[in-house]
C-alpha cells in the first residue's frame, strides 16, 4: 500500500508544493510547528533516510539547502533547522522550519487546523523567494 506521502505525490491527496523534480519534491507540512514548515521527500518510497542511495541522499538535502535559503530569505528568520524523525510516517522526509529560538523545532507544538490562506501565503513566500534565489524552474505553482 502506497504511504501517505506518496499519494500527496501522485496527486491522490492534497498538497502544497514548493518543489517538484524527477527525484523529490517539498510541500507544507499539514500540521506545521512554524508558518512555511516544510517536508523534503524523496520519490521513491524508502522508510530510513540513511538507506537511501548516495546520490539521492545527496540530492534531498541539496534541495533542503536550496529551499532553506529561500526560507530565510522570505521568513526573515534566523536560521532554518532540519529534522529528521520518520516515525509518523514510514517514507523519508527531512523537516524543515524557520527558527528564531530553540523552541521553534519542539514537534509538541505542532498545529492542527490551520488556515487555508496561512497555508497559501507561506507556501506563496518561499516560491517567490525560491525565484529570487534564481531556482525558478523548480518553485512554480504546481499544487
Amino acid at each position: 500500500m502506497p504511504t501517505l506521502f506518496t499519494r500527496i505525490i501522485q496527486g491522490e491527496l492534497p498538497g502544497r508544493f514548493v518543489w517538484r523534480d524527477e527525484h523529490c519534491v517539498a510541500f507544507l507540512s499539514i500540521q506545521p510547528i512554524r508558518p512555511g514548515h516544510t517536508l523534503v521527500v524523496p520519490r521513491a518510497e524508502i522508510d530510513h533516510w540513511n538507506d537511501m542511495p548516495p546520490q539521492l541522499c545527496a540530492h534531498v538535502f541539496d534541495v533542503a539547502r536550496m529551499l532553506s535559503l529561500a526560507m530565510r530569505r522570505g521568513f526573515k528568520c534566523e536560521k532554518v533547522g532540519l529534522s529528521i524523525v520518520g516515525l509518523e510516517v514510514r517514507h523519508a522526509h527531512l523537516h524543515l522550519m524557520q527558527l528564531d529560538q530553540p523552541s521553534d523545532m519542539d514537534f509538541a507544538r505542532q498545529r492542527k487546523d490551520v488556515p487555508a490562506q496561512e497555508f497559501d501565503d507561506a507556501a506563496q513566500t518561499i516560491r517567490t523567494a525560491l525565484r529570487e534565489l534564481g531556482y525558478a524552474a523548480k518553485a512554480q505553482r504546481v499544487d
